[in-house]
C-alpha cells in the first residue's frame, strides 16, 4: 500500500469512528443517545489510536494536514509530499463522512434538530464569537502538536504510542473540546462538511461555511506554533 494510499484509509476510518460516534449520541432513536460528552471524547480518541495503529506502519498515520504542516516546518517531513498527503486526508475524511451517512440512514429522519445534524458531521462553536473559537483551535491544536512529538521522544512498549496519543486526543476533548468541538484538524472538519453539503440528508439545513475557515486556519496556526515550540525548547 502506498503512502497516499494509507492516509485516505487511515483518516477514513478516523471519520468513521469519530464521527460515528457522534452520530450514536447525537441523534434521535441510536441507544447511545443522549450519552454524552465522555463518550464523544473517549470514541475519538479511540478513533485515533485505532486509526494510527491500521496505517502507521504505512504512512506515518499524519491523518491530519495540520499536523503534516507543522512536520514539514520543523524540517521532519518533505514538503514536496504535503500536498499528497492533504489531498489523501480530504478524499478520506469526505469517504468516511459518506460511511457515517449509510450507518445512520434512518436516523437523519428520525432527528428533527438540523444543527444536531451537522454536528454529527462537523463543528460548530457552543458560543460563535469568532476570535475565541479561532483561539480555541489554535490553543487545542498547539498542545496535539506538541503533545505528539513528546510522545514520539519518550520510550513506551512495543506498540503503545498510538494508544498513548488516543489518549492525548481524549485528554484535549474534555479539557479544551468544549468550546468549538475542537476540530483540531482541518480534514476532520472540511472533509465531513462537503459531504453535509452534497448529501441528500433528510432535512439537514446550512452546512454553515461561514464559520468553516476557523476549523481550517486555526489548527494550521496552532500546529505550526506547537512544533516550533517543540523544537526551539525542546531540541535546543
Amino acid at each position: 500500500m502506498s503512502p497516499f494510499l494509507g492516509e485516505v484509509i487511515g483518516t477514513m476510518i478516523l471519520i468513521i469512528l469519530g464521527n460515528g460516534v457522534v452520530g450514536g449520541v447525537v441523534l434521535n432513536k441510536s441507544k447511545a443517545h443522549n450519552s454524552g460528552w465522555i463518550v464523544i471524547t473517549l470514541g475519538w480518541g479511540l478513533a485515533v489510536a485505532i486509526a494510527a495503529y491500521a496505517v502507521g506502519g504505512i504512512s506515518g498515520a499524519h491523518l491530519n494536514p495540520a499536523l503534516t504542516i507543522a512536520l514539514a516546518i520543523i524540517g521532519q517531513f518533505s514538503w514536496s509530499d504535503v500536498p499528497m498527503y492533504i489531498a489523501a486526508q480530504l478524499i478520506g475524511a469526505f469517504l468516511g463522512a459518506v460511511v457515517v451517512w449509510l450507518h445512520y440512514f434512518p436516523h437523519w429522519k428520525a432527528t428533527e434538530d438540523p444543527a444536531a445534524k451537522l454536528g454529527v458531521f462537523a463543528t460548530d462553536p457552543a458560543i460563535p464569537h469568532r476570535l475565541s473559537n479561532l483561539i480555541s483551535e489554535i490553543i487545542g491544536t498547539f498542545i496535539l502538536v506538541l503533545g505528539i512529538l513528546a510522545i514520539g521522544a519518550n520510550k513506551f512498549a512495543d506498540g503503545l504510542n498510538p494508544l498513548i496519543v488516543g489518549f492525548l486526543i481524549v485528554s484535549i476533548g474534555l479539557s479544551l473540546g468544549g468550546t468549538t468541538g475542537y476540530a483540531i484538524n482541518p480534514a476532520r472538519d472540511f472533509g465531513p462538511r462537503l459531504a453535509h453539503f452534497l448529501l441528500p440528508i433528510a432535512g439537514k439545513g446550512s452546512s454553515n461555511w461561514g464559520y468553516a475557515w476557523i476549523p481550517v486556519i486555526g489548527p494550521i496556526i496552532g500546529g505550526g506554533l506547537g512544533a516550533l515550540f517543540y523544537k526551539v525548547f525542546f531540541l535546543t
